[in-house]
């Protein structure tokens, strides 16, 4: 019995070693390690990576949005549609800032169902904030026309979706704002939590320069109420090697998936759908089927890791049982937590591997 682990982050570091040794090297013997020249570097090349004018690296992908949130100047009474079926971060974003999440809920792509924002749109919604789920991004066009035509804000959690397009456009870019999160499972991962911001928007971007340090753009001169939550100079440097060999990486996935998609026959799973004019970058390779918690543990048994994401929807968290919500208000986004699976996908995935997954998973029987 072969033994594949969901993920493997070592192969990742392993592949470019002596890359990422030299650059953490380089960054500790700089003896600069906060907000220095590695920093925006960083900055530099990931805004020129996603086409935005704008970077600000901060400390993580939650992080990125309760700034975002916050340097839109929402907050109590202010409303902010977002997906259903999102991992928690993307809500702790705007509930941080006191606001209220108006949940909608997805599309067959798993993405946020772009017909159905409109009729949760009140005097009171301020952004609509999209999450590029599992590596796709959402009907891009579409929202951008409705956030157009009430005036909101609109938002990009793209912490799955590095370099994914909809129309040739890179997610992030679309909205105000485009949050990232490069925690270390990411597509682009750091080695340790960090995240960036990307906008168009010089006023925003030099904003969440300010909250990102205290409030101050020089020291002990603090303008506005910040926080801290910088990227350091060792996860910049590294970034910096990751992101410049991202298309291969990003290729390395997309092979993977497709074998998947082709190889992978079993009538007892329902494979991911691929929106038209969409580039997939496959964060996740989700999986879908009635018997879930059986095939999770056949495949255990079988020494394949798998994860769920997620298994509790935000409205059906402890977390926010204040909003109110119950079992059965957003069935397709409950019916996905009983249902999808995620399958191993990671940089450094052996051919012999993904051989044994397929064929692991075409002879499942129920």
């Amino acid at each position: 019995m072969m033994k594949i682990n969901f993920t493997e982050l070592k192969r990742g570091y392993e592949k470019y070693k002596k890359e990422y040794d030299k650059a953490a090297i380089e960054a500790l013997e700089s003896g600069w390690y906060i907000l220095g020249k590695k920093v925006e570097e960083f900055e530099n090349n990931f805004s020129n990576f996603v086409g935005a004018k704008h970077c600000v690296g901060v400390n993580s992908g939650l992080d990125a949005l309760i700034l975002a949130v916050r340097s839109l100047n929402i907050g109590r009474g202010d409303e902010v549609i977002v997906p259903a079926n999102t991992y928690i971060a993307t809500v702790l974003g705007i509930t941080e800032n006191d606001a209220t999440p108006i949940f909608v809920e997805p599309d067959e792509y798993y993405n946020i169902d772009a017909n159905k924002i409109e009729e949760k749109i009140t005097d009171r919604t301020k952004a609509i904030m999209v999450v590029h789920l599992y590596g796709q991004a959402a009907n891009m066009k579409r929202i951008k026309e409705i956030a157009d035509k009430h005036n909101l804000y609109l938002i990009e959690d793209c912490a799955q979706s590095h370099g994914a397009k909809f129309e040739g456009k890179t997610t992030g870019t679309y909205g105000d704002i485009g949050c990232f999160s490069f925690y270390p499972t990411k597509n682009l991962g750091a080695f340790g939590d960090a995240g960036a911001i990307v906008t168009d928007n010089v006023e925003v971007a030099e904003k969440i320069k300010m909250l990102r340090n205290y409030g101050s753009q020089k020291k002990y001169h603090n303008k506005i109420e910040g926080i801290n939550s910088r990227i350091d100079e060792i996860q910049a440097s590294l970034l910096n090697v990751k992101l410049k060999h991202y298309n291969e990486l990003r290729k390395q996935r997309e092979k993977i998936a497709n074998r998947y998609l082709s190889e992978i026959t079993n009538p007892r799973v329902e494979l991911p759908k691929a929106r038209k004019g969409s580039e997939h970058v496959w964060h996740l390779f989700e999986i879908r089927t009635a018997e879930r918690d059986k095939l999770q543990a056949y495949l255990r048994n079988n020494g394949i890791g798998t994860q769920i994401h997620y298994p509790i929807p935000p409205h059906l968290s402890e977390a926010y049982e204040y909003l109110g919500y119950k079992k059965g208000d957003f069935p397709i986004t409950e019916k996905l937590a009983d249902t999808l699976l995620s399958l191993p996908i990671y940089d450094g995935m052996k051919d012999e591997e993904i051989d044994y997954v397929i064929k692991i998973i075409n002879e499942y029987e129920s």
